[in-house]
């Protein structure tokens, strides 16, 4: 289904838990977010039934996000369940990566096409301030274990902060040189309420120029060449070293939103639609869902989503102006990223 603006809308990003095993420090406070009970949450029925008619509006691709979704209980059942729906094409999940090596294995035989894996430091010491008590070994094997069962194309995310972890671009970049992993450096959003996030925010068109001129991590004397066809319709535009096996992506949400090809909605977990993730506007799905919604009201309801959906977000002042004036905005972890 095409929105006002003319854009397909194709993909529904679906928050399992607002609930993180890490805090790190640009998505969650140190206590985490209030937890939610049971029933507040969005049953595994609900969502397979949202995603079921979502597909006769044209959704075929689905990623599973959180918080972390990986301690959502079942969460390899939930994948099954929807892998299962006739029409999607693509389901994906997006993880810290903690648990992923003990869940790699069940996860892919229940139908998991892929992983977009959260990883912000290579230094042990740095990537456990940044999460507040992170392991990045456990991380790390996690990477393996997604590679060994074949959840490829692996896209590592890394959220650049300056003057905390904008000096490893590096060595971030020089793993694509002889491993087949697709790194992709996002630019710092303020969404968190953090006062810090406005002085370390770097601009992407900054951070490929900072990756062009580095002589270290084996990049010296090697071009960074646009890959033709691998944007596609998401966020990142990417690149590759010569004789890299895997890219660099540069996903700029805030110095240039790519909302001009934008095609996704967002089922937070506590069941609220959103069209955009940095707007306030979001309808509850929960309520009416429970009170004995039709397939047919269901479907009018993600329409009409799809219909009304902003032609752009907010960013920057105004980005800042609206969440001083909505002191209810929710951290990432509650919107499901």
């Amino acid at each position: 289904m095409l929105d006002s603006y003319g854009r397909k809308i194709s993909y529904l990003r679906v928050g399992v838990t607002d609930f993180c095993n890490l805090r790190c420090v640009y998505c969650m406070p140190p206590e985490g977010v209030p937890p939610r009970s049971h029933g507040e949450i969005l049953r595994f029925e609900e969502i397979e039934r949202v995603v079921r008619v979502a597909t006769r509006l044209g959704i075929d691709k689905v990623r599973l996000t959180g918080g972390e979704p990986l301690v959502r209980r079942g969460i390899v059942d939930l994948v099954r369940i929807i892998a299962g729906i006739p029409g999607i094409d693509d389901l994906a999940l997006t993880t810290n990566g903690t648990k992923l090596a003990e869940m790699a294995s069940g996860l892919k035989a229940a139908g998991l096409r892929r992983v977009n894996i959260s990883l912000d430091s290579l230094k042990p010491e740095r990537f456990k301030e940044i999460t507040r008590g992170g392991d990045l070994g456990q991380v790390w094997r996690g990477i393996e274990a997604a590679r060994r069962e074949g959840l490829t194309p692996i896209k590592l995310n890394v959220v650049i902060m300056r003057g905390v972890n904008d000096d490893e671009m590096a060595e971030f970049a020089g793993l694509t040189i002889s491993q087949d992993l697709h790194i992709r450096f996002i630019e710092l959003m303020s969404l968190g309420r953090e006062s810090w996030h406005g002085l370390r925010h770097v601009p992407s068109s900054e951070l490929k120029m900072r990756l062009e001129d580095a002589p270290e991590g084996g990049l010296a004397g090697r071009p960074l060449e646009a890959v033709p066809g691998q944007d596609g319709d998401g966020p990142a535009r990417y690149y590759r070293f010569a004789g890299a096996q895997g890219t660099i992506g540069f996903i700029s949400a805030v110095s240039d939103h790519f909302c001009h090809s934008c095609n996704r909605l967002r089922l937070t977990p506590g069941g609220k639609l959103r069209s955009c993730l940095l707007s306030n506007g979001e309808s509850d799905l929960l309520g009416p869902l429970r009170r004995g919604m039709t397939d047919a009201e269901l479907e009018a309801f993600l329409a009409r989503a799809i219909a009304e959906k902003p032609a752009k977000q907010g960013t920057g002042a105004a980005l800042e102006d609206w969440l001083r004036e909505n002191p209810s905005a929710r951290f990432m972890s509650q919107i499901g990223g």
